[in-house]
């Protein structure tokens, strides 16, 4: 009886440890499924070919757009030549009479082989060979993230440009990296060809007389450009400066410009007489006698304001500034004979003003509206502004740039927007693009330019926003 009773308990304990197990197993079963699906065995997911073959990041930051369009670049001069040999050979079986009698000699042979054969095939090649594809070593030595525009180019000046150049020392540079990173503006990707012109050079050679390719990137947002290993040209004939002393109000040497992409050929023809002189903007701009009253002579618009009177808000506190506009430096000269050092940004817009202010014994800051200013926080005494940023301009764009300006100007600095001209109806939104930024009004004038314009000016003072 005794056996009996253990017999039944052993074999009831025998049970609940097999339903114990069995749930157990059960548990780490689901347990386990769910990690599987966590992991992504069910779904795709790159992740976890990463994780359990130990490939490291194979396509992140890999493009592959680009890759595409080179292979199919390389595709498309295949299938040129391709076509160009098969129809000169059709030509020929249709002239088979006419290709018995004619007898071609082996220099034009030669130069068919040249031309048609070999060049493109070894263009061809050579952009294939330019392909750069994903390793499965590791970031550091492949040009995963680190060169993803890599395969975007064809010119291999723009390529060596791109790639990031490691410290020579091994060791972290003045900067806090380990290394360099060349840049180009994004809208470099767009103008891909004038980009790759701009690029196609003989290393330590002249560059090209190509300044207003470069101009035309720059404006349309390749900007900044690339840094170039050419020389740059200047003109056969360049004299040296006036002194200073004559400089600032004599019209430079003609001998000192390049002429070669104006449609005037001398500092005469830029006058504002001539209707084909080349520019629109800042009428009378390279006239000396013109230009010698500007800002120091009374007029009946009450818009224009006269550089004494301002410098009398901040006696002796204005001593550098920024003068955004177009023209040839007039300001900056003036300024100068109040011994205040003005930059002046210019763009060749039809005539050479960058060569013309720097002639003028004056400091041309090269630089279009798209770019953020290569000035430090809280650094000028003044910023004015006349003659390009007008009524044309974006409400948005416009935005950008103001925040920039009141990001250089320092506190207590002064903002001179001199002569804006925008349409009546437009006037209310840029009077709220200034105002925007509460900064005190010492002096703000409106007037009509003509019946559907106005002009606007004023002089406003930064707070000091501590």
């Amino acid at each position: 009886m005794g056996r009996s009773c253990f017999s039944k308990c052993r074999g009831r304990l025998m049970g609940w440890l097999q339903i114990m197990l069995g749930g157990l197993v059960i548990i780490v079963s689901l347990s386990s499924l769910f990690r599987f699906y966590s992991a992504g065995f069910f779904v795709h997911n790159e992740d976890i070919c990463r994780h359990f073959y130990n490939v490291k990041e194979v396509y992140e930051g890999f493009d592959i757009r680009a890759l595409t369009a080179r292979v199919e670049e390389v595709l498309c001069k295949m299938d040129s030549l391709q076509t160009k040999l098969e129809s000169t050979v059709q030509e020929m079986e249709k002239d088979t009479e006419g290709l018995t009698k004619t007898k071609i000699s082996g220099l034009e042979h030669k130069r068919f082989l040249e031309e048609e054969v070999i060049r493109p095939l070894f263009d061809a090649h050579i952009a294939l060979r330019q392909i750069r594809l994903p390793k499965i070593e590791g970031v550091r030595n492949t040009t995963i993230k680190e060169e993803p525009l890599m395969n975007t180019f064809v010119i291999e000046e723009i390529r060596k440009y791109i790639t990031p150049k490691e410290n020579r020392v091994g060791k972290v540079n003045i900067y806090g990296t380990g290394r360099i990173y060349n840049t180009i503006g994004h809208a470099c990707v767009l103008l891909k060809k004038e980009l790759e012109e701009y690029m196609d050079y003989d290393i330590g050679s002249y560059c090209k007389d190509d300044w207003n390719l470069a101009q035309k990137l720059m404006i349309n947002g390749c900007d900044p450009l690339p840094r170039r290993r050419c020389l740059t040209r200047a003109s056969k004939l360049y004299q040296k400066p006036y002194p200073i002393n004559e400089s600032l109000w004599r019209i430079p040497d003609g001998r000192n410009v390049r002429w070669s992409n104006y449609q005037c050929r001398n500092f005469e023809c830029l006058s504002s007489k001539n209707p084909k002189r080349g520019y629109s903007k800042c009428t009378g701009c390279f006239e000396m006698e013109k230009e010698n009253l500007k800002w120091i002579t009374n007029t009946s618009l009450p818009t224009d304001f006269l550089i004494k009177d301002i410098l009398a808000f901040k006696p002796g506190e204005v001593r550098i500034g920024l003068d955004f506009g177009v023209g040839t430096g007039t300001f900056a000269a003036r300024m100068r004979e109040q011994n205040v050092t003005i930059i002046s940004t210019a763009l060749n817009l039809g005539a050479p003003f960058n060569e013309m202010i720097a002639l003028r014994g004056l400091i041309p800051l090269y630089v279009t509206l798209n770019q953020r200013l290569p000035f430090f926080d809280n650094t000028m005494d003044l910023i004015h502004t006349t003659g390009f940023m007008d009524g044309w301009i974006d409400l948005q764009l416009m935005d950008f740039i103001l925040f920039d300006w009141d990001r250089i100007l320092r506190p207590g600095g002064l903002l001179w927007v001199d002569r804006f001209f925008c349409s009546r109806k437009d006037l209310d939104d840029y009077m709220y693009m200034f105002l925007q930024f509460r900064y005190k009004k010492h002096k703000w004038a409106i007037s009509p330019k003509s019946k559907d314009e106005v002009f606007l000016s004023a002089l406003l003072e930064k707070p000091p926003r501590s």
